[in-house]
């Protein structure tokens, strides 16, 4: 069996069956793992959802922001922003139980047996494993609850900046969730700087969250996306794949299960 991560696929659906021809994916044998960001600013959103629900078991995948922000417009019956291209989903006669797989998806995926987990932007460099499935599991729990909807409209926002497990209420949920599915780089203080959303090198005063000396993740293999502006590839045992298809540049994927770094990527033609 061959198992392979595949970076944000953003609506890209067009891209995404070619890279699985690629990888001569298998649905009866193979496995996929879906790092978040299945939907928006692509055009195929629709198609995305519907052909990876329809893989079954054959596909993992965590939630994104952009996953989450598709949830909060369908709960919140809110106006979508300009840049959003989720309409065809939220009109869609299967939306609601599109999206009530989509929100029944965790944020965080880990497989004991072949010591990777999947997030979608990362996990905080002073959360051990227990700690990161745990605190995932909180936002998990809201969501398939009866406060989802209160959750999702207080989701939106940058504070609180710093982690701190003496946090509370919706604050809390709020700094898992942009930790989990937001978070680039901190601040000499420790703190989250969501704004900056450019290459490590465009931001020198500030760290990359793989690369906080003292973070707690060098024990395991992880494998994220988010973060479009990031080259693609291995930074010590943290795995950057999202090649920014829908930019124009690359869907990616990385085989996980045969023991060594094998990529593959196809390039985006929408």
């Amino acid at each position: 069996m061959a198992v392979y991560a595949i970076g944000d696929v953003q609506g890209c659906y067009s891209g995404l069956i070619r890279l699985l021809e690629k990888i001569e994916f298998n649905q009866h044998h193979d496995r996929l793992w879906f790092c978040g960001d299945l939907v928006n600013r692509g055009p195929e959103s629709l198609q995305t959802l519907r052909f990876i629900r329809s893989l079954g078991d054959s596909a993992i995948c965590v939630l994104g922001n952009h996953d989450l922000h598709l949830l909060a417009m369908f709960h919140r019956q809110q106006k979508l922003n300009h840049s959003d291209s989720l309409y065809q989903v939220l009109t869609a006669d299967d939306c609601e139980e599109l999206l009530g797989w989509l929100q029944s998806r965790p944020l965080v995926h880990y497989d004991a047996g072949m010591s990777w987990l999947m997030v979608h932007a990362g996990i905080h460099p002073d959360w051990r494993l227990e700690q990161a499935l745990s605190y995932a599991g909180e936002v998990e729990s809201v969501l398939q609850g009866s406060e989802c909807r209160q959750f999702l409209s207080a989701m939106y926002g940058d504070d609180p900046d710093k982690w701190s497990d003496e946090l509370i209420g919706l604050p809390r949920l709020r700094c898992i969730t942009n930790i989990l599915t937001r978070m680039r780089f901190f601040d000499k203080d420790g703190k989250l700087e969501m704004g900056a959303k450019g290459a490590p090198h465009d931001h020198q005063n500030l760290i990359p969250w793989f690369e906080v000396k003292s973070r707690t993740t060098r024990d395991f293999e992880i494998v994220f996306g988010h973060w479009s502006t990031l080259p693609v590839g291995a930074y010590r045992r943290h795995y950057a794949i999202d090649g920014g298809c829908v930019w124009g540049g690359k869907m990616v994927a990385l085989s996980l299960a045969n023991g060594k770094e094998q990529w593959y990527r196809v390039s985006c033609q929408e």
